[in-house]
């Protein structure tokens, strides 16, 4: 049997029962288009974080009071001897290939100026904020430079928390109350939004020492070291440990790199998009038991054809052939259906839905639709050696 007699048996049979043909791809499509939606969400929503996460830079380091984990026991900032100071701030600037240390302190406090008021994040930072975490002015300038431990009563304001307080006026120089201490506007930063559900405008900047003060803190709440891209993370962590402990006397803090998160956090949405792909995988089992029925009721309703076929001198192996390249069509041209309305659907709930992050990964795509020829190959196998052991006369005679 030539291979055009071959394609065109198998055209054939699909065509001559177009209805039960096209549910059967039917089925199959809604399995790939399932795989292709669900992780379309989990890759767009995977990236969606890390991006979040990595906006800031990858070549930053948390260091924060307590040890994370204590023989076993996770023990946070009561497991701290001394807290976190802005002197050891200051001496993480020093460690070799470190850039920046900025010390954090956070908390809320009522804001009121020019007649308003409003309670906001407040953040005691030191100059280099920006600086480290990417953050551009709008107006002004940021904090000073000044003595870490009598830094004076400045203040920089959100974008949000200026809009709500000042409205279109200059607030530069202004005079506001934080938690009900006086300061005076220096700097406006430029909007930024929100990351991962925490509004960067609805804030407020002050020397982290007064944030001490205001919030009624013995040490920082973190302090934030930026170093130099082409170093080695290791070398710097090492170098951040080392100082501390000699500092504090034992390792009674944490340090976490954030490569380290995003690596982790990496594994665990990979982990996420897999399990909402495979999810979606079960259609494509149901496809599957589809094209099974179908082509079992084939072999029979064919009984005949397979019997004059076999008499006219087709061997087991053509017949085989046969009836798995139907099952095999049908899966593929079900997967092309699927992925097609798959990534129509993605776009279109991205396009409906602007906030909802969504991409297409395309390994997946592939591998969707890899799976969906082999459920047909796999779900042909047994009819169509059914059909290849028919006896051509029996075959005839059941005819």
């Amino acid at each position: 049997m030539l291979l055009k007699d071959l394609l065109q048996l198998t055209a054939g049979a699909l065509a001559a029962h177009r209805l039960r043909t096209l549910l059967t791809v039917l089925g199959i499509a809604v399995g790939i288009a399932a795989v292709i939606l669900l992780t379309s969400i989990g890759e767009g929503l995977h990236r969606f974080v890390l991006a979040e996460f990595s906006q800031f830079g990858t070549n930053l380091i948390g260091v924060n009071p307590g040890r994370a984990m204590t023989h076993g026991t996770s023990m946070g900032v009561f497991g701290s001897v001394r807290p976190l100071t802005l002197d050891d701030a200051e001496a993480l600037r020093r460690v070799p290939s470190v850039q920046m240390a900025v010390p954090v302190v956070q908390g809320n406090a009522d804001i009121r100026g020019n007649g308003r008021s409003r309670r906001s994040t407040v953040y005691g930072v030191g100059p280099d904020f920006p600086a480290a975490f990417h953050l551009d002015l709008g107006a002004g300038r940021f904090l000073p430079p000044d003595d870490p431990r009598a830094a004076r009563a400045f203040v920089v304001l959100g974008a949000k928390v200026r809009q709500e307080l000042f409205g279109p006026a200059n607030p530069l120089g202004r005079r506001i109350l934080v938690g009900g201490s006086r300061y005076r506007v220096v700097g406006v930063m430029e909007a930024k939004g929100q990351v991962l559900g925490i509004d960067l405008d609805d804030t407020v900047y002050v020397p982290a020492a007064r944030a001490m003060e205001l919030f009624n803190r013995e040490g920082l709440f973190e302090i934030d070291v930026v170093y130099d891209p082409e170093a080695s993370p290791g070398r710097v962590v090492e170098g951040i440990r080392r100082v501390l402990t000699a500092r504090h006397g034992r390792e009674d803090f944490t340090v976490t790199p954030q490569q380290q998160m995003l690596d982790v956090l990496g594994s665990v949405l990979d982990v996420l998009t897999f399990a909402v792909g495979a999810i979606g995988g079960i259609s494509l089992v149901v496809g599957g038991v589809g094209i099974l029925t179908i082509m079992t009721i084939a072999v029979t309703e064919r009984t005949g054809e397979i019997g004059l076929l076999r008499a006219l001198g087709a061997k087991r192996g053509q017949v085989l052939t046969l009836f798995l390249g139907e099952a095999i069509l049908l899966a593929a041209v079900g997967g092309l259906v699927g992925l097609a309305l798959g990534v129509g659907l993605a776009r279109l709930l991205h396009g409906l839905f602007a906030a909802l992050p969504v991409h297409t990964p395309w390994s997946y795509a592939l591998l969707a639709e890899a799976v969906a020829v082999a459920i047909g190959l796999v779900s042909g196998v047994l009819p169509a050696r059914r059909a290849a052991r028919l006896d051509p006369v029996e075959a005839l005679r059941a005819e």
